[in-house]
């Protein structure tokens, strides 16, 4: 018994380019709306926040691209995770660190509790608390902005492929036209 319809090897390959075609399409499509989602999130929670950022760290070691990014984002309003990250990495860190005398929270806390009466310390120990929570929350916001600049990436490299295959697809469909049903390839 025969197929009414006989299958060639180019007519499946051509509907399975099509199939991927179409589905690189809507990956890439759900990658640029996380993208747009990522990015658009991250501005307007970091523009609520109304961070300024300095024109310096105050760090005379750091290195030449941090001066340089603080000086040409000086006295600009945070609105991306880059510039979350090199706030909380590079300006609150190093506050912090000298604020503590080098000491984390959890160790200033633990001498703070021995020391009640310690005026001095019980400050470094609520500065150094409110400065970790907000060196936390924006480089939540960083991890968050960058998942976003990755599936810009991946969407690129989607439509790419999608069109890849479209084009693939397209072609293999023509050479259907041109080719008799029986001849093998």
């Amino acid at each position: 018994q025969t197929c009414a319809l006989p299958i060639s090897f180019d007519k499946i390959a051509s509907i399975i380019g099509l199939l991927l075609a179409i589905f690189l399409f809507v990956a890439g499509g759900l990658m640029q709306w996380g993208y747009s989602f990522a990015n658009g999130t991250v501005k307007t929670q970091l523009q609520a926040q109304k961070i300024s950022l300095p024109g310096a760290t105050g760090n005379s070691e750091e290195a030449a691209s941090v001066t340089s990014f603080f000086k040409d984002n000086g006295g600009k309003m945070m609105t991306t995770g880059k510039q979350a990250q090199m706030y909380a990495d590079h300006y609150i860190a190093f506050h912090l660190k000298a604020i503590g005398g080098g000491k984390t929270y959890s160790e200033v806390s633990a001498a703070a509790r021995a020391n009640p009466t310690d005026a001095a310390l019980q400050a470094a120990r609520t500065n150094l608390f409110m400065g970790e929570t907000l060196r936390g929350e924006l480089l939540n916001a960083y991890a968050f902005w960058q998942l976003g600049q990755l599936a810009m990436y991946g969407a690129a490299a989607s439509f790419a492929g999608g069109l890849l295959f479209l084009v693939l697809a397209l072609m293999g469909f023509a050479h259907l036209r041109r080719v008799d049903a029986g001849e093998s390839i």
